[in-house]
């Protein structure tokens, strides 16, 4: 029998100059933006690593950053995303190995605010409800969880990711019931970023 233990992924690239966070570093520039990605998985896996109520796995992208040194993950165990748009990834993660029979839920590295009670919370709706979303103030979502009884993957195909239409688009292609999580601001722009350097180590 497999595990029952539910899986959080932090879906993440490895901080490196030039990878990642686009937008941010064309307003701010690449060191900025650099900063930021480094401090803020940083952050979260100090936050969230070591629960025992669930097992962590940081989830790569490129698959080639899955290898060497897990230094930058704190040790916890790297997966990779795959190949694929968003959508092709994310359900990647979800489905997870078949031995692993708890529900998991992945999470984007960019939102300061996720804390641990967060997604205590989330695998405790998830005992009740097939899926779980959390929605970003810009339409988007921070976090997407299945508990994967039966697995139903959903089509996420055509989906605009980027959009501010995301959210509704996805909930739109879960089968089965779904809970909702409070809200959250990622840090795409340069406004975001300077609001959160006001009250965080940004």
């Amino acid at each position: 029998m497999g595990s029952t233990r539910n899986t959080l992924v932090i879906m993440a690239r490895r901080p490196r100059w030039g990878c990642g966070k686009q937008r941010l570093a064309a307003a701010l520039g690449q060191g900025v933006a650099w900063h930021f990605q480094r401090v803020a998985l940083e952050a979260l896996l100090r936050r969230l690593g070591g629960d025992p109520r669930w097992r962590l796995e940081v989830a790569v992208t490129p698959d080639s950053f899955a290898r060497g040194s897990r230094r930058w993950t704190q040790g916890h165990p790297m997966v990779v995303q795959g190949d694929g748009d968003l959508g092709a990834r994310m359900l990647h993660l979800l489905a997870g190995e078949h031995q692993q029979r708890g529900a998991r839920l992945l999470v984007g590295s960019d939102i300061p605010d996720i804390e641990p009670s967060l997604i205590a919370k989330a695998f405790s709706l998830l005992k009740r409800h097939d899926w779980v979303l959390g929605p970003a103030v810009d339409g988007g979502f921070w976090a997407i969880g299945t508990r994967r009884r039966p697995w139903r993957p959903p089509d996420f195909g055509g989906i605009p990711w980027g959009s501010a239409t995301v959210m509704a688009e996805t909930s739109s292609r879960l089968r089965g019931s779904l809970a909702l999580l409070p809200s959250l601001s990622d840090v795409d722009q340069a406004d975001d970023l300077r609001q959160w350097r006001r009250h965080g180590p940004f």
